[in-house]
């Protein structure tokens, strides 16, 4: 992880808040975290809204006591490149004026000498067509059989955050009902095409980042060769008679399997590079790839080549609900030897893209 982005913030400017509240949720690569606070304070200043990205160690919020004066802080980071808020204008020139008032971000909220504390604004929904869920909110709402097309959503361009799953649960309208999709009206002057832009998930970030990298620096070659799986076909009849439907395995596991022993018995494939030496693994750890709303995650059978079909089978399986409800936990989705993606079933043939790893993802 090298950033992460604002999905909402629990705790509003001037809220008062005890050692391990949480503060505010951020969309990492993977997943959505909760950010907690490490002692009880003040929420005096919020420098990153919702929907904003931030690097490792960029400041998102200042804390401390109620009434506190930032302005010292706010200079510093703002010296730092940061990119924070202005302070309101009554905190900067007025250090002795009253506290920002508890507010619900986003508004634009009056002080008593007349200025305004504006929050970080939200951008409007695009007419896209495509809906915008954060990673906690499609798994509450999975959890409990909501239908996210009867929610409104209240995040930054009209995402559909924890607390409008939260308000559906309590049995509380959620929102007005989306505004009516204005057709699209081509311009009628000629020239180059109108557009519009999007702002991605930071899953989608992550996944762009990787795939050129793997195709960028990383030498990178493709062999195809067609294979004869009469045999593996008749295998997985034969496990599949006997056993249960909960232990019926696919194609896809056989496949998993006979990987991992290849690369036992190729030590050198089942290997990474590292600047200065090769990295060779003791054993097999799949990466299995999996298609979710947001992008691709590829949760990882650990030691596939110590385990049989149907335990294989039922992993695959386990990982994949997980995956797609948003709880796996960063060491099941990390630290692949070999990744495995299957597009048969839309009858792909052969799917060309890098194969060789410059260090272990």
């Amino acid at each position: 992880m090298e950033e992460g982005q604002i999905a909402r913030w629990v705790k509003n400017e001037g809220d008062q808040f005890d050692a391990n509240e949480t503060l505010a949720e951020v969309d990492t690569d993977k997943a959505t975290m909760e950010m907690t606070a490490l002692s009880g304070g003040t929420l005096l200043k919020i420098l990153k809204g919702e929907g904003e990205t931030a690097a490792l160690g960029e400041p998102i919020a200042i804390t401390g006591k109620k009434g506190e004066d930032i302005s010292a802080i706010l200079k510093e980071i703002s010296g730092n490149g940061a990119k924070a808020q202005p302070a309101p204008a009554a905190t900067e020139e007025k250090p002795t004026e009253p506290p920002l008032e508890k507010t619900a971000a986003p508004t634009t909220v009056p002080q008593t000498g007349g200025a305004a504390a504006v929050r970080q604004p939200v951008a409007s929904a695009a007419p896209t067509g495509r809906m915008l869920v954060s990673p906690i909110a499609a798994r509450m709402a999975a959890d409990n059989s909501i239908d996210l097309k009867t929610i409104s959503g209240s995040g930054p361009s009209g995402r559909i955050i924890k607390r409008d799953i939260e308000t559906a649960l309590s049995g509380a309208p959620s929102g007005f009902a989306p505004a009516e999709r204005k057709a699209f009206v081509p311009s009628t002057v000629v020239g180059a095409s109108a557009y519009r832009d999007e702002p991605t998930s930071q899953m989608r970030r992550v996944i762009a980042s990787r795939l050129t990298e793997s195709i960028g620096p990383v030498p990178t070659f493709y062999l195809t060769v067609e294979i004869e799986m009469d045999n593996a076909l008749e295998l997985r009849k034969a496990v599949n008679a006997s056993g249960s439907d909960n232990e019926k395995i696919s194609v896809n596991d056989i496949v998993i399997k006979a990987a991992a022993m290849a690369l036992t018995k190729h030590p050198f494939v089942n290997a990474s590079y590292q600047d200065k030496n090769i990295r060779f693994y003791g054993q097999a750890d799949i990466g299995v790839a999996v298609a979710i709303d947001e992008g691709l995650i590829t949760p990882v059978v650990r030691g596939a080549n110590l385990k049989g079909f149907r335990e294989i089978s039922g992993e695959v399986k386990d990982l994949a609900a997980e995956a797609r409800t948003k709880k796996l936990q960063p060491d099941q989705y990390t630290g692949a030897t070999f990744s495995i993606s299957n597009l048969g079933m839309f009858g792909i043939r052969s799917l060309r893209r890098s194969s060789t790893r410059r260090k272990r993802a």
